[in-house]
């Protein structure tokens, strides 16, 4: 990997980090709270692609895990991880890469209503399916009754799919950070 790539891997989940400074949103009905940082995991895998979106959200992941308060509302370590919130944590590097893979297989036919679809599926329905999984696991819930909790965040996640795609749209027509190698690039690294 070349120092641009470390360095846009590094960028992405620093941008994770940040948004994690935007306080949870508890609510009642789940012990899972609503954060911004999803929003960072689709723009990771809409901007720098699957290998490399997916390597940005485990790095941040592995940050989690041994400790750094990078999560919203100043959590962190292996505890979070096994917790309730844990498995909605744990999809993001999947998430990552299932929307860099669709945005990269659709690199020359990009439009809005892709990249919100291909944000849904990596960014909601992945995360989602994770995540409902492990906290029925973890705690008393059936798993419809932690698909039911779950309800309470597609609004925001709809938002943040839409805005997501928006900014990746843009930076792509701009600054493309997913470019084909050709052939003769590969050669000379």
């Amino acid at each position: 990997m070349n120092l641009r790539n470390m360095m846009y891997v590094s960028l992405l989940a620093a941008v994770v980090a940040v948004l994690g400074i935007l306080p949870p949103i508890t609510l009642p009905i789940t012990p899972v709270p609503i954060t911004a940082q999803t929003f960072g995991v689709m723009l990771a895998g809409a901007l720098l692609g699957a290998k490399r979106g997916g390597l940005s959200l485990l790095i941040f992941v592995l940050l989690v895990a041994v400790g750094a308060p990078i999560l919203s509302g100043g959590r962190g370590g292996l505890g979070v991880l096994i917790g309730p919130s844990g498995g909605y944590v744990l999809s993001w590097p999947i998430a990552a890469f299932i929307i860099g893979y669709l945005v990269e297989k659709s690199w020359n036919h990009l439009s809005l209503w892709k990249m919100v679809l291909f944000n849904m599926i990596g960014g909601v329905i992945v995360v989602y399916a994770c995540g409902i999984t492990y906290l029925s696991m973890v705690s008393d819930l059936t798993w419809a009754q932690a698909a039911i909790s779950a309800l309470a965040y597609i609004p925001g996640d709809l938002i943040k799919a839409v805005l997501s795609g928006t900014i990746a749209l843009q930076i792509h027509k701009a600054y493309p950070l997913i470019q084909k190698e050709d052939s003769s690039m590969k050669h000379a690294s």
